[in-house]
């Protein structure tokens, strides 16, 4: 028996050997000089040519993938962290962008209006249920020289008026909230009326009483300060109405105004600290 097993696995060792032996011959054998042999032997060798042929071109073709896709991951991770870097940066820039535009903005209100102006930045914001901003807090108080009622403007109009101060800080009564009473002139018409803020938690928005019946006002008319109080200088956009409330009898008619400033917006603002013609504002 163990001879026998001896004898059939040196056999196969053999015809394993001599296989590819006699496969090579007849492959690299010129073709006008090939015999019988090598006919049967190229018929039987060239499916299983064509099968190892096509097994390693899939395997290339795999590993080709494989490294293909790796690069292409690298790539892609410093594609995107390229992205993320340049959308921060160009973060940035619109934020500076921004803050240079209004900046300009009350620099050039500051420098072609009449008066003493002091600039302030806006450190907080009192909000309601519906996140309407209801008071501002500036890093400007009585060690400025800031006192309750000077006017505080933006470069878009009237933001009310200095309500307290204290050491370094001071609160800002806006044009919206129902204490606030401001003598205005429609502008196109120099009709005349008071503005008084409504405390609305939700809208940004002041009613215009005392108008005379017989006044002709219209949506899109702009308010501004009158200057007949002492409170507030002249031609100060106040606000904008947006409708008009006319009753069958009395003697005056309404409207309601929606203010020039967007509070929620604001981020630097100026305190009047004198008026047009110089005289401090107390």
């Amino acid at each position: 028996v163990n001879f026998y097993k001896r004898f059939r696995d040196a056999a196969v060792c053999v015809v394993l050997l001599a296989l590819p032996f006699f496969f090579l011959n007849a492959n690299l054998k010129d073709p006008t000089r090939i015999n019988t042999v090598d006919r049967v032997v190229l018929q039987i060798s060239a499916p299983l040519q064509y099968v190892a042929t096509q097994a390693a071109l899939a395997v290339s073709s795999i590993w080709q993938e494989y490294v293909y896709l790796v690069d292409v991951r690298r790539e892609n991770d410093r594609l995107r962290a390229e992205l993320k870097r340049l959308r921060e940066a160009s973060g940035r820039l619109a934020s500076a962008a921004q803050e240079n535009s209004r900046l300009r903005r009350v620099l050039q209100l500051r420098d072609t209006s009449e008066g003493v102006f002091l600039s302030a930045q806006v450190i907080g914001k009192e909000v309601s249920s519906f996140f309407r901003v209801v008071r501002i807090r500036l890093d400007r108080g009585e060690r400025d020289r800031v006192r309750p009622g000077m006017p505080v403007l933006s470069a878009d109009g009237l933001v009310g008026q200095i309500r307290r101060t204290w050491g370094r800080y001071s609160d800002v009564l806006l044009v919206a909230d129902k204490t606030s009473a401001i003598d205005v002139i429609v502008q196109r018409s120099g009709a005349r009326g008071m503005l008084k803020g409504t405390g609305d938690d939700r809208n940004y928005v002041c009613r215009l009483e005392y108008l005379a019946r017989a006044d002709e006002v219209q949506p899109g008319d702009q308010l501004v300060t009158s200057g007949l109080s002492q409170r507030f200088p002249p031609a100060l956009v106040v606000g904008e109405i947006s409708k008009t409330i006319k009753r069958e009898y009395g003697l005056y008619q309404d409207a309601e105004v929606t203010p020039a400033v967007n509070f929620s917006r604001l981020e630097e603002v100026l305190v009047m600290t004198a008026g047009s013609r110089g005289e401090s504002l107390r």
